[in-house]
């Protein structure tokens, strides 16, 4: 059967602007490729900028088209661009469309026990075929059988809105690409929906969670190529899937039968979506019966933790959800032996605090804590359980060690060398939250607790700031600078900040108008002049302001003359641009 008359103007009527002109690039780059017919069916891959092509289907009968559609995700007006592409073939190239068999007529050169081999190497090739063979099969010879999805026979909750949910999150990103949008909006999306099933196995419902993650992982993968046609990567999404995989399956037990369903569809989903699932197969093959996780959660621990082979990449992060189990099931001598085994220092120090065991936490830090944010945790566990001057002392002691968090450990130890009474403790931790953070309230609070030795310490203080190269303390350096007088100092921080720091430039030329005039007068015009000489209308109030500035410390330093040339020039110079001269006027600058 021959396929319908298709004309551009029927194309154009079902399509948008942007889809047609989108279309038709596509078309003429040579994207249409593999077009066939087999019968009342038209079939062609377009190519996008993913190696898997996008797949249109067209239907059609002696009255023209039936049904039209296309995997990628566009929803929204019309025809997408890959339908175009294909109807401009059909409508330009029409003798390259091949010409193939129906399945119909493929299926009659066979015989049965031919059909049976072909389906047999079907199933080799494609293993998780053999599943959707069984649906049929079931269905086929038992028609009281309704068609269903296979979960967890215990779940309670109903996927579908979760589907619905995945699917409106990759159209809208698709939307938000094709509108030109440069934030890619899928992460925090379906976090948040990952994070609900979490929360089900939090709560003690993992085979729920199990239900809504087979959901979200099988939607992402058959709409995937949708949004990654943009750029849009799938790391982080499937390493949040990891986590909340293997937590939803270590908070359950699963029969044998339920672990084959899961790997089968495991397998088939990193196939596809090129993800790396290697995590939730180990727990899924491990459970809580791993030879060697069951010797450590007895206490018998060895070198090799709890792995009898290489311990992998993801090690860690497979303890951590077991650790988030077990205390949430308040075994928590068998947590102590397996963040033992597993090198998880902060979580068995924080679990010993909390136990209440403080002087064994205290004994275990000495040897076995290595980082700021190690002993921070501890300190913060002590603190709670009363024991102050314990938390004090681990606290002082993680100052010492490596780690990114000294500015928040130094103000912590700080407070609570104040609290105890110990202001020597508080000034030598608050400066060393300082030297990694200069801030203009630190700054003061260390004159307060130095007292007589003031002056000592301000020089070392001053020299830090000076040397502190890390982008964001522009403001505290200003206040500490202006705070001591020291106004050739804030000039340096401020001379060749953007105008973005307007505000804190404005401050520095206030105190800088009796002391630096000259350099108030040279930066104010600098800044002013590369407004007014581009012409940018919407930025005319800030060159106002910056002139102000130079107007002022023209006037300070008794060279008004100079003021008034200047002015007169600016006048003439800019004198067509009748808003810049209207708030010259409106603000005394005329």
């Amino acid at each position: 059967m021959s396929i319908p008359q298709i004309s551009e103007f029927t194309i154009r009527r079902h399509a948008n602007a942007k889809s047609f002109q989108r279309g038709e690039a596509y078309y003429e780059a040579g994207a249409v490729n593999a077009v066939t017919q087999r019968g009342h069916l038209l079939q062609a891959d377009v190519v996008g900028s993913e190696a898997r092509p996008y797949h249109v289907n067209l239907s059609f009968d002696s009255s023209g088209l039936t049904s039209v559609n296309c995997t990628c995700a566009y929803d929204f007006e019309g025809w997408c661009k890959h339908i175009v592409a294909t109807m401009l073939v059909c409508a330009r190239n029409s003798e390259n469309i091949e010409q193939r068999p129906t399945l119909e007529q493929l299926l009659e050169r066979l015989d049965q026990i031919q059909t049976q081999r072909l389906l047999q190497e079907l199933v080799t090739q494609y293993p998780p075929l053999i599943e959707a063979i069984d649906r049929h099969v079931s269905w086929m010879t038992n028609p009281g059988v309704q068609e269903t999805t296979k979960p967890l026979r215990r779940s309670t909750i109903d996927p579908a809105p979760f589907r619905g949910q995945v699917r409106q999150i990759l159209r809208d990103t698709v939307r938000y690409f094709e509108e030109g949008y440069e934030e890619d909006p899928i992460a925090e999306e379906l976090l948040s929906v990952v994070q609900t099933a979490v929360d089900f196995s939090e709560r003690g419902e993992g085979e729920n969670a199990i239900a809504i993650l087979e959901v979200i992982t099988s939607t992402c993968v058959e709409n995937w190529d949708n949004v990654a046609e943009y750029g849009a990567e799938n790391d982080e999404i499937v390493g949040e899937l990891n986590n909340a995989w293997c937590e939803a399956i270590l908070s359950v037990e699963l029969t044998p039968e339920e672990k084959v369903d899961i790997q089968i569809n495991l397998e088939a989903w990193q196939d596809e979506w090129n993800a790396d699932f290697g995590m939730i197969m180990e727990a899924l093959r491990q459970g809580w019966d791993y030879p060697p996780l069951v010797q450590v959660l007895q206490g018998n621990i060895t070198e090799r933790g709890a792995w009898e082979e290489d311990v992998p990449d993801y090690a860690d992060d497979l303890a951590l959800i077991r650790l988030k189990i077990l205390e949430r099931q308040e075994r928590y001598q068998e947590y102590l032996y397996l963040a033992a085994a597993e090198g998880q220092t902060q979580q068995y120090l924080t679990m010993l605090g909390r136990l209440g065991r403080v002087e064994e936490a205290i004994d275990a830090a000495q040897t076995q804590m290595n980082s700021m944010e190690e002993a921070f945790a501890l300190a913060k566990t002590l603190s709670v359980q009363g024991a102050l001057q314990q938390a004090l002392d681990i606290a002082q002691s993680g100052l010492n060690l490596p780690g990114n968090c000294q500015y928040e450990l130094g103000i912590w130890t700080s407070d609570l060398a104040l609290e105890w009474g110990n202001s020597e403790a508080a000034l030598l931790a608050i400066k060393a939250a300082f030297q990694v953070k200069p801030c203009f309230v630190d700054y003061q609070k260390m004159e307060e607790l130095a007292g007589e030795n003031w002056e000592s310490l301000k020089t070392d203080l001053l020299r830090i700031v000076r040397t502190y190269g890390s982008w964001g303390t522009e403001s505290a350096k200003v206040d500490i600078f202006l705070s001591e007088g020291l106004i050739d100092d804030a000039i340096a921080i401020v001379s060749e900040l953007s105008s973005y720091y307007s505000e804190l430039i404005h401050r520095v030329m206030d105190a800088a108008i009796s002391h630096n005039p000259g350099w108030v007068i040279t930066n104010a015009r600098r800044r002013a002049e590369k407004i007014m000489d581009a012409g940018k209308a919407e930025y005319y109030y800030y060159a106002v302001e910056w002139l102000k500035k130079a107007r002022n410390a023209y006037l300070e330093s008794g060279k008004k003359a100079d003021w008034l040339s200047y002015r007169e020039n600016l006048i003439q110079t800019h004198i067509r641009k009748h808003k810049l001269m209207g708030m010259f006027k409106q603000r005394g600058m005329e």
